[in-house]
């Protein structure tokens, strides 16, 4: 009798399981079929799908592409569980969380003699956010949801209650080995960590319901199981429901103990005392997201890495990072554009990617990252929401690049003096830096070097290399014109309830990083959210899907974008001209600029000592090709050694997709640049400004 029930609870557990799989593979299938449908009809789908790489929608849809560190693609829920049944056996587990790692974990090669002094821990600078209304909103929905809650948490509390008074009875046979039996809530943090460490894959939504429903069935039915065991052997729940009833003595106390506090045996190898010694086990967060950083990239293709955190004047805390070549005297500045990170630059891999070109080339390499990221950090940990998203291009140009350059400056020559001691350098810059930004790096590096130049002060730069920069903004989507002018309409209120954009919270950017995956899952939803954000966009050909799919827009952060730097935007396009943050006061304006109007860029081109070569996608839409060829125009008629160069490309092609005739360009204007040429000169000639007050007021940090 006892074998026929387990047979019919067998039977019935797998048939619940295949029909709750199919269910939910069928709805998948639904909105994939639709999507494929729509995709379809729409006009003009084919340009945009084949203008990104590994878009192929004839005869058969394909997924968005991903970078190639991340093409690993993720096995269907079966392979899923067989990998997991494999890979338990033989995985390693890491034993520390990343939140205990020491600040020296950021650096894999030995830090330089500033870097140390400079570096100022992430930890350290993390603030207490204050209270927003996503977090009220949450809060409400947690006590609406409660008594559901606490139905769904009756199975897992009989469960586990059942589970370690078995594991008690157990013990108490006698056995010279106790068997340790985990809660289950333990085993599926196991089993999830073990899964994130050994493939390292992301799950969908689809995927995260898939294994939930199958985890849920498994505690029911085992549930059951148990129940029928105790009706068919009242003997031993009798026994059992005795222990429970009896007061536990000291050594099952200890024993519990030893279970919850689970701990693994290890031996280093090599070690004096090779004898095992007990580490005790932390696992990573369960949800399966990847949250990889640029430094995760890096050490993982085996190249070197250093973080230095730099302070600017006005108290941001900005990551610099670095693969360092020490005595190298040519170094370049990687800048990154609008909602992006260092991480564009590394994306491609060993291969495709701008920074390990550099590097593989001799050049010490610096990635640059600009304010504003979620996780806010400033010396002011009280700082306000209102308060840390208040700045503009300007100070992208005016606090975060200076910052970062003079940090630079300071850590290469501290190296150099020290690697060659006997030189002589007669406060010449013993190395030469160059600059490679895209889109609004490319505009704040612009700004940059003019304000330098105005101030008087040396800007360390020997070339610019700019991948289509921002600055004039004529030519837009409709879309992005209909914004423009809301934001222009509606500045002064937007401001007060919209300081940025951004994800409010990690739920919702852990639902965005899966919603993300299944784009790459299902080729035609995928498709069409490509297609759409490419409408969007004015056409646009870059591969919008798997921009979004990068780790940097994780869980536990992203790069948000300032109301003020949209607002800078709508009024470059309104008055057509590359300036300087209006205000919108003249008082303000005066004492900032020395001038009741915002400084225009584009009138001090000729204040430019250095070569600019300016680089156009014939296929981007976010900054067309005429608005570069504006800033080619402006800086040829004021002298500048300027170049011009068009490809093929979209707007995110620039850094994100593998084009080797773009990194061959790159690479080919840095070498330009002699390593072993005397420092740049800096002749004090007369500054003919046709604004000569305002240029001798100088501008100050906003």
């Amino acid at each position: 009798m006892r074998r026929f029930v387990d047979n019919a609870l067998a039977v019935t557990k797998e048939s619940v399981k295949t029909f709750t799989y199919e269910s939910l593979n069928n709805i998948a299938r639904l909105i994939n079929g639709v999507s494929a449908l729509l995709l379809a009809i729409l006009l003009g789908k084919s340009n945009i799908l084949e203008g990104a790489q590994g878009w192929e929608l004839r005869p058969t849809f394909h997924g968005p592409r991903f970078p190639r560190w991340m093409e690993n693609g993720v096995s269907s829920f079966n392979q899923f569980i067989h990998e997991l049944s494999v890979d338990s056996d033989s995985s390693s587990v890491d034993y520390a969380s990343a939140e205990d790692e020491p600040d020296e974990i950021y650096r894999s090669t030995p830090s330089s003699p500033l870097s140390d002094g400079s570096g100022t821990c992430r930890t350290s600078t993390h603030i207490n956010h204050d209270p927003h209304w996503t977090n009220w909103v949450a809060y409400i929905f947690s006590w609406i949801l409660l008594p559901a809650r606490f139905l769904l948490r009756i199975p897992f509390l009989l469960f586990r209650l059942l589970s370690s008074r078995e594991s008690k009875a157990s013990l108490d046979t006698g056995s010279p080995h106790p068997r340790t039996f985990h809660p289950f809530r333990k085993v599926h943090s196991s089993k999830d960590h073990v899964v994130q460490r050994t493939i390292d894959r992301r799950r969908g939504v689809i995927e995260d319901l898939h294994l939930a429903i199958e985890i849920f069935i498994e505690a029911i039915f085992d549930m059951f199981h148990k129940a029928a065991y105790f009706v068919f052997s009242p003997f031993a729940a009798f026994r059992i429901f005795g222990k429970w009833f009896s007061s536990p003595s000291a050594g099952d106390k200890d024993i519990d103990d030893n279970v919850s506090n689970a701990s693994v045996p290890t031996a280093t190898l090599g070690a004096n005392d090779p004898s095992p010694r007990e580490r005790n086990l932390t696992l990573h967060h369960t949800l399966n997201t990847d949250a990889r950083t640029c430094r995760d990239v890096i050490t993982e293709l085996g190249y070197p890495y250093e973080a230095i955190h730099v302070i600017t004047s006005d108290g941001y805390v900005i990551l610099l990072e670095r693969l360092p070549r020490r005595d190298a005297r040519k170094a370049v500045f990687l800048q990154h554009g609008i909602l992006d990170s260092s991480m564009g630059w590394v994306s491609n891999g060993v291969v495709g990617s701008p920074a390990f070109a550099a590097f593989d080339q001799g050049y010490d390499v610096f990635l640059g990252n600009f304010r504003g990221l979620v996780s806010r950090e400033h010396m002011d940990k009280n700082i306000s929401l209102r308060q840390y998203w208040r700045f503009s291009i300007n100070e992208h140009g005016t606090e975060d690049i200076p910052a970062m350059i003079e940090k630079i400056h300071e850590v290469k020559t501290a190296e150099l003096k020290l690697s060659h001691p006997n030189e002589e350098t007669n406060d010449e810059q013993p190395y030469k830096l160059c600059a490679i930004s895209h889109s609004m790096g490319g505009a704040a590096m612009l700004m940059y070097v003019i304000i330098r130049r105005i101030e008087e002060k040396p800007h360390r730069l020997s070339r610019l290399v700019l991948l289509s920069p921002a600055g004039f903004h004529d030519e837009t989507s409709f879309l992005f014109t209909v914004a423009h002018y809301i934001c222009l309409l509606l500045a002064p209120i937007l401001a007060l309830f919209v300081p940025a954009l951004y994800i409010p919270t990690r739920f919702f950017r852990m639902l965005f990083n899966k919603l993300v995956r299944d784009f790459h899952n299902y080729p035609a939803v995928g498709g069409l959210v490509q297609t759409i954000l490419s409408y969007g966009f004015g056409g646009d050909s870059s591969n919008w899907v798997g921009v979004l799919g990068l780790p940097h827009y994780n869980m536990n952060d992203m790069p948000g974008l300032s109301f003020r730097v949209i607002h800078h935007l709508a009024q470059i396009k309104r008055t057509k001209k590359f300036r300087m943050y209006d205000f919108g006061s003249k008082a303000v304006n005066m004492e900032v600029y020395g001038s009741p109007e915002p400084i225009d860029l584009g009138e001090y081109y000729s204040l430019i000592d250095i070569p600019v070569d300016l680089v156009a996608g014939k296929k981007d839409q976010i900054i067309t090709s005429s608005m570069v060829k504006k800033h080619y125009r402006l800086m040829k008629n004021s002298g500048v050694d300027v170049s011009y160069n068009e490809f093929e490309y979209g707007h995110l092609d620039f850094t994100f997709a593998h084009h080797e005739e773009l990194l061959a360009f790159m690479m080919s204007r840095l070498l330009l640049v002699e390593p072993d040429l005397k420092r740049q000169s800096s002749p004090k000639k007369a500054l003919k400004l046709k604004k000569t007050g305002q240029a001798r007021s100088g501008v100050s940090s906003d």
